[in-house]
This record gives C-alpha cells, structure tokens and sequence, in this order.
C-alpha cells in the first residue's frame, strides 16, 4: 500500500536552541525541510541529479503556527503529508510532534520546481516536475 505521508526524527540540539534552552522558531523551518528532503530520499530522488540538470524546489509561501515549545534533547518527530499535487508544484503539510504526541508546530509549505537557468537574474521560472519525481509522489499520493 502506498505511503501518503512521512515520519522523520529530529532531536533538538543546544544549537536549535535559544539560551532558555528552547527551540529557536526558524529551526522549525529547518526541521521541516529536512523531512522533506528525507521523503524523496526515501522515494530514491536524488536533488543533487535534477541540480546538475539547473531544476529544482524552491518554496514559494510558507504558513506555519507555532502551538508550543520544543526544548533541548526532545526527540521530535515531523510528519509531512503531500495535499495538493500539480504539475509544476505541491503542497505539504507538516505537523511537529514531541515524544509526548504533542503538537509542537504545524506548516503548509507550497513548492514550486524551477529551472534555475531559465532565470537571467531574474526569477527562476516554474516547470513541469519530471516525470520520475511526479510519478513517485503520484503513488504516495
């Protein structure tokens, strides 16, 4: 059966944090890239091979609510969730949990592919996501 959303584990290091020893909010933003990152590992897409090819995800709007505090060696996990698929962006859910099952932080996050030498300086223009990558997240869809 296909996977429709993804868990990935984070633990929050003294880094992520603030001197309080509470998780920084731009850390959420790193958190929830990094699970989106692993899901296409996961799904063997390599960024890196459509880099070389000048195409790749940039975020476009990010909508994130933080409800509460992650702080210092909380194992959080981010689910993320894909609720909109179109042929040149999606749209993810993603909800931040601690190791109590409760919601730390929620986003929508819009991706769009692009091709980065289509921009001149200008901004990079959307494509179609190939077909390699969209077939993946069609069957997890």
């Amino acid at each position: 059966m296909p996977k429709t959303s993804q868990d990935y584990s984070v633990r929050v290091y003294y880094e992520d944090t603030d001197a309080g020893g509470i998780v920084y909010y731009a850390n959420y933003l790193k958190f929830f890239e990094r699970a989106r990152t692993e899901w296409l590992r996961s799904l063997d897409i390599s960024q890196a091979k459509f880099l070389e090819q000048n195409i790749g995800f940039v975020v476009r709007k990010v909508e994130m609510n933080n409800v509460a505090s992650a702080k210092l060696d909380d194992l959080l996990n981010v689910n993320s969730t894909i609720v909109t698929l179109k042929r040149a962006s999606l749209v993810f859910h993603q909800q931040i949990t601690n190791q109590a099952q409760h919601i730390i932080c929620t986003a929508t996050v819009q991706v769009a592919c692009v091709d980065f030498q289509s921009h001149n300086g200008q901004r990079a223009k959307p494509v179609a996501i190939p077909e390699s990558i969209l077939g993946a997240f069609k069957r997890v869809c």
